[in-house]
């Protein structure tokens, strides 16, 4: 069954008019004869798009009670048995309610596109996954209802629905988006222009970028190799020199003067032998490049015109900047630019633009071409030692057997310069077709033993035969070029096969995956970095294969960029253009790969948070099934008017009810903790200093935290954790130990390396360990706060376990990974101890023996 057409109406804010667009389209399509219904409406109390959806046949919805309330929900079932040929469905991002089926209405929008019924449906910007956090920092609000990026790219149209700020704003006072209670607030809040306005750009900018990938993709799958200019994209070509930095920010300028165009820079690695630039300047222009907001990458290739041009066509680029020196008129037609020359010469349709400078005005360096012309040095070699060893023994053969005239040694001098241009190229035949017409004229033209021509007729066939050898020469590397051309390219096809067959028999094996491209390019180690997405100046490794994987783009020998904030880093050789492109092609793979496992990791962590939430549940129940006990048989006690009580009698009674209830409420407090933990991990790795963190949990603690006895070695080393998930998890424990300690002997907290590794132990003095802290029997606590405190200690990267510690009470025991340590920094296990109120937390002496 063929699926499903998807197109989504995207809008930047609420009340641009999403749903009436969706609803307009419905009526449009039913009035061309087409089965129109509509799955799910969200009218949000607006008359106009109310009155937009009459005559439009709704499928009812499904209702659900939850928690005691009554809720609705789209019917997919209905629509499904209902097969309509469109379904209209508002509000593609929404979370249903626990209960219908899937988890999320894009998921009933896929079930119906696998059925093959069309779905038309709605988005705002802000519900996209990418732009969360852009949003979040935009509007202060965090959106909880998120959608991933690929099942809208997957749509096969996006339509933007645009308002401008102002419009939107004179929409929201008339009433049209929000009651009138809610205007105020909203104009004030989130529909500020400025937020709207960048709201918009969010909006346009991503939908830009879907259009690109499009364009792209229609490009590739046409072969249209000719740049097309619907965006600028700049290309500024570097060669190393110190006076380039102008040449890179007059390049910034020119793209800065082009709303949405991009900035390259592109470096020429020679493999010709030559000299190349000094790494240092490389650097330099690396980071100045970055700084003005563009992208650095170097390429291979042994003529760099060919390579900057084979760069510039990849990226579709649409302008070249080249650095020319200023020379005389002499020196300019005796020397001048090859570089600058060829590319101009060679360019097509990309504009080039020379930019020269004083600095650059010096002395030109005269270098002659590539003799090798990139077939490399064993070939040429190899070329040069059979027309060396060739032509002498076939001359020797020939004089030791007269009677061949002129035409037999001709014939046969023609053989071996066509050998020797298959064996070396093009520049060694030359020298053995030269050499071959010497030889000729030499032994077998009269006046034989001299190179003098008795005849203008011999003349003649010696200049006809070096002319042909020459075109037999260069037509014979041709042939060879294209097919190491044809051959390179199936290489490349079976490399991306492989690789691609490699991905699907793995799954999602990242680390896999990285060792395959590595051995493919023969790399020393492939790392896939992706940034904290703060101006790219963070970069963290995601996966990686090889011996010490580049940690940043700038100490890998090549890269390809995946998207914004990821690359895919390769070490240990650069990589020529060809190369290049077939990397970059396999980082697109590694992008999807990498896709593919984080939805899985994100439905294994929804998986195991429904696993904790119903042991969690079932936790709850055995924890309060003996205190709402206790509290019946106290009421039963109370109500028992036949048995008289004493006073004492009725105070015992109370207090039995009033410490269950007691425990009742802690439990509910704790479940709390629970439902505000759920969801909200967002884990961020970095050294922590444990100190600090105890002093901070100790504060958080209050009055009571300062009865906590701390030790700590004089030296101890950071570790990798969340430092707010630490303290959290640090404050719980020591919370439930302070309540069960008794007043003279308050809980200690330890800490120490070991290993490599940083334990820190509380060590609680109570006369029992409490039942909720006993383990089950997986060795997992069955309490509420225990499990808490352990999901904190998994989601930090440690482990947290549990023993009796002798003469009552129990021992908690966190370990940690540590950082390194600073060169030098000794780690003693000396113990200080002192009273953690002792000084506070902006104390430089802290950490110094109490």
């Amino acid at each position: 069954m063929e699926r499903g057409r998807l197109r989504v109406h995207l809008g930047a804010a609420p009340g641009v008019g999403k749903t009436y667009a969706m609803l307009e389209e419905g009526q449009r399509v039913m009035a061309g004869g087409t089965d129109v219904v509509i799955g799910l409406l969200e009218p949000h109390g607006r008359r106009l798009t109310a009155k937009m959806a009459e005559g439009l046949e709704v499928v009812p919805r499904r209702t659900l009670v939850y928690r005691g309330h009554v809720f609705t929900e789209m019917d997919t079932e209905a629509v499904l048995d209902r097969r309509p040929q469109v379904a209209l469905v508002d509000e593609l991002a929404h979370t249903n309610v626990p209960g219908a089926g899937n988890e999320k209405r894009w998921q009933d929008v896929e079930r119906i596109l696998d059925a093959g019924i069309d779905v038309i449906t709605t988005l705002n910007i802000q519900h996209l996954e990418s732009l969360k956090d852009v949003v979040e920092q935009i509007t202060g609000i965090r959106q909880s209802e998120t959608i991933p990026d690929e099942v809208v790219r997957r749509a096969d149209q996006i339509e933007l629905v645009d308002l401008t700020p102002e419009a939107l704003r004179r929409r929201m006072v008339q009433g049209y988006i929000y009651p009138a209670d809610r205007i105020d607030v909203a104009l004030t809040h989130y529909f500020r222009p400025g937020n709207l306005t960048a709201l918009r750009e969010l909006a346009l900018l991503w939908l830009a970028d879907r259009v690109e990938e499009g364009l792209q993709r229609y490009r590739i799958e046409h072969g249209i190799a000719t740049p097309w200019e619907t965006k600028e994209r700049i290309v500024v070509a570097l060669s190393g020199d110190t006076a380039e930095q102008t040449l890179i920010r007059r390049a910034a300028r020119i793209a800065d003067r082009i709303p949405g165009s991009e900035l390259l820079a592109v470096h020429v690695i020679r493999t010709d032998g030559r000299a190349g630039a000094d790494p240092a300047i490389l650097a330099g222009q690396r980071a100045l490049v970055e700084s003005l907001g563009g992208s650095y990458h170097q390429v291979v290739g042994a003529d760099v015109a060919t390579a900057i041009l084979q760069f510039a066509h990849a990226e579709n680029a649409t302008q070249l900047v080249l650095g020319g020196a200023r020379r005389g008129r002499l020196a300019g037609l005796l020397l001048g630019d090859q570089v600058v020359h060829k590319t101009t010469r060679m360019a097509g349709h990309i504009d080039v633009h020379v930019l020269t400078h004083e600095r650059m005005a010096r002395a030109p360096k005269v270098t002659l071409p590539s003799l090798t012309r990139g077939l490399g040095r064993t070939r040429f070699r190899w070329g040069a030692a059979l027309a060396a060893l060739l032509l002498p023994g076939l001359t020797l053969a020939l004089v030791s057997l007269p009677g061949f005239g002129l035409a037999g040694p001709l014939l046969l001098y023609l053989l071996a310069v066509v050998a020797v241009a298959l064996a070396g190229g093009l520049y060694p035949a030359l020298v053995a077709a030269v050499g071959s017409g010497l030889l000729v004229d030499y032994y077998f033209v009269p006046p034989v033993h001299s190179l003098t021509i008795g005849r203008p007729a011999d003349a003649a066939v010696l200049a006809v035969f070096i002319l042909v050898a020459s075109l037999v020469s260069s037509a014979v590397e041709r042939a060879a070029r294209r097919t190491r051309a044809a051959a390179r390219s199936s290489v490349e096809a079976a490399t991306l096969a492989d690789l691609a067959t490699g991905a699907l028999r793995g799954g999602n094996d990242l680390p896999a995956l990285l060792e395959r491209v590595r051995t493919t390019f023969g790399l020393d180690s492939v790392s896939l970095l992706e940034s904290d997405g703060a101006g790219g100046h963070r970069w963290f490794v995601i996966a990686s294969a090889g011996s010490m994987p580049p940690e940043r783009p700038e100490d890998a020998d090549t890269e390809a960029s995946i998207a914004d904030g990821l690359v895919l880093a390769g070490h240990g050789r650069s990589l020529d253009a060809g190369d290049r492109r077939v990397f970059t092609a396999c980082a697109a793979l590694v992008a999807a790969s990498l896709a593919d496992h984080r939805s899985e990791q994100r439905a294994e962590e929804r998986a195991a948070a429904d696993r904790r939430r119903a042991e969690l549940l079932r936790t709850v129940a055995g924890d309060l099934e003996p205190e709402l006990t206790v509290v019946h048989r106290v009421i039963e006690g109370l109500r028992d008017r036949r048995a008289p009580h004493t006073e004492a009698e009725w105070g015992k009674l109370c207090d039995r009810a009033d410490g269950a209830v007691e425990r009742v409420h802690g439990l509910v407090a704790d479940l709390v903790d629970v439902s505000r933990l759920n969801g909200a991990l967002d884990v961020f790795l970095r050294p922590v200093d444990v100190g600090d963190v105890l002093i901070v949990a100790v504060d958080d603690l209050g009055p009571g935290g300062h009865d906590l006895v701390l030790r700590l070695p004089q030296e101890l080393p950071n570790v990798i954790a969340d430092a707010a998930l630490l303290t959290r998890l640090v404050t719980y424990l020591a919370a439930d130990a302070l309540r069960r300690s008794p007043a003279d002997a308050p809980p200690h907290i330890e800490a120490a390396p070991v290993n490599g590794r940083v334990e820190i132990r509380l060590i609680d003095h109570a006369a029992r360990v409490p039942r909720f802290w006993e383990p089950d029997g997986d060795g997992y606590p069955t309490g509420i706060v225990p499990r808490v405190c352990a999901d904190l200690a998994q989601a930090i990267g440690g482990v947290l376990r549990w023993a009796e510690t002798a003469g009552g009470g129990f021992t908690a025991v966190l370990t940690l990974p540590a950082a390194a340590t600073r060169e030098g920094a000794k780690v003693t296990p000396a113990d200080t101890d002192r009273r953690s109120h002792v000084r506070p937390i902006s104390d430089p002496a802290r950490r110094e023996p109490g």
